[in-house]
């Protein structure tokens, strides 16, 4: 089909059928994305079009969030075999993706300063991550220290290159009674501890490599406990002795004047009480 043929009702055919094929909308959104990239080229870098065709994406349901308490954490690591314990434990503590963290090698690991990173090029948003390590993580990489000299992570001296869902995983979830639970998901619980320990959004967005602000306010909800601090700074509250709740019902007979601070000040809150 010509470039110039495509058309909203081209657009809309296809998405149609595209769920009707079982295809899930966040697919068909990528593959439409791509789409939409090569028509907006072809108008206004290679003037092939006479203008931008501008069509809907589909509206994708709010990504999984499954996290485990740290109780559940625990009884899966006791559970898992030696090399995917080490590895889960690190993705507890970086919140790195399964990729990165097999993929990781000593060349991309400072001791001294506590630091690790992922080259923009193994990034899912094609951007580099600068990883701190916390004691839990350095306490991991310490231990893998001499078993291979290019790869941190191994199994029987060979680079992990299979899926971390393995059956031993699988037979580790079922013995530590969790269900519903994938290996992106040790991801989301080292977000979801970082919400409820007061992680501001914008910190956890660069810990977490995430390209905008949208991707991790799905984890906004669970630093409720933070916020409750600030809203504690206007709520009521009974006067404490020698002072009276600034209201104009208490201030009548005062001195009013409109010019004076020490007027306007008790509106905002509390004054001594005047003997």
């Amino acid at each position: 089909m010509d470039l110039t043929q495509i058309t909203r009702d081209v657009v809309d055919r296809y998405k149609q059928e595209s769920q009707s094929s079982g295809l899930s909308d966040a697919t068909t959104n990528r593959r439409l994305q791509v789409l939409r990239a090569i028509l907006r080229r072809a108008a206004l870098e290679w003037e092939w079009l006479d203008r931008v065709l501008r069509f809907r994406m589909l509206k994708e349901p709010q990504g999984r969030v499954r996290y485990l308490t740290r109780e559940e954490a625990g009884r899966l690591l006791a559970e898992l075999p030696d090399h995917l314990r080490a590895m889960a434990r690190f993705s507890l503590a970086t919140g790195l993706r399964q990729g990165n963290v097999k993929g990781l090698r000593w060349a991309k690991v400072d001791l001294d300063r506590q630091s690790a990173w992922v080259e923009a090029t193994e990034a899912k948003g094609k951007k580099a991550i600068p990883v701190p390590l916390n004691a839990e993580a350095m306490r991991v990489i310490e231990e893998q220290l001499g078993k291979d000299p290019e790869w941190v992570f191994t199994f029987r001296g060979r680079p992990i290159e299979f899926k971390t869902s393995t059956k031993a995983w699988r037979k580790a979830l079922k013995r530590a009674g969790i269900e519903n639970f994938r290996w992106h998901d040790l991801r989301h619980t080292w977000a979801s501890w970082h919400a409820q320990g007061g992680t501001p959004m914008h910190v956890l967005q660069k810990l977490g490599g995430w390209q905008t602000p949208a991707m991790v306010q799905r984890y906004a909800h669970l630093g409720m406990d933070d916020l409750k601090r600030y809203a504690e700074q206007v709520r009521m509250q009974e006067s404490p002795p020698g002072y009276v709740l600034a209201t104009p019902e208490k201030t009548k007979g005062r001195r009013s004047d409109p010019k004076s601070l020490k007027y306007l000040a008790p509106e905002v809150g509390l004054e001594p009480t005047t003997p």
